[in-house]
């Protein structure tokens, strides 16, 4: 596996780490539906929390967050639409980042609540 897949990966790891020491119920991780896959879905109290994690070794050329482009945010909300459908869920929806930066050997997790809204 690619370098850049093993820190993906490890960033997905930490993130659902992350979420469940503050009291997210994780209830998928890389659901695939209509060509797209969502990293986490979770759950806390009354919302059910698409999270969107970008892990980069560096930020030289732009933040985490800033790789969420348009096409991406369609996609999220198309495989979101598919997983409520599925489930039969009828809770409010919001979209998360979070973003993961290495810096040595240390991790630096930000999470970006509310971080788009679905167009």
């Amino acid at each position: 596996m690619a370098e850049h897949n093993d820190l993906g990966k490890i960033g997905e790891e930490l993130a659902v780490s992350y979420l469940l020491e503050n009291g997210y119920e994780i209830l998928e991780t890389n659901f695939t539906a209509r060509k797209a896959e969502i990293d986490i879905i979770a759950r806390k109290k009354d919302w059910l929390i698409v999270v969107e994690v970008k892990t980069r070794s560096s930020v030289d050329f732009g933040s985490p967050e800033d790789f969420v482009n348009k096409k991406k945010i369609k996609l999220l909300v198309k495989a979101i639409d598919e997983y409520v459908e599925q489930s039969g869920l009828d809770l409010e929806i919001r979209f998360d980042i979070i973003a993961i930066t290495k810096e040595k050997d240390k991790f630096n997790i930000e999470h970006l609540e509310d971080a788009f809204y679905h167009f």
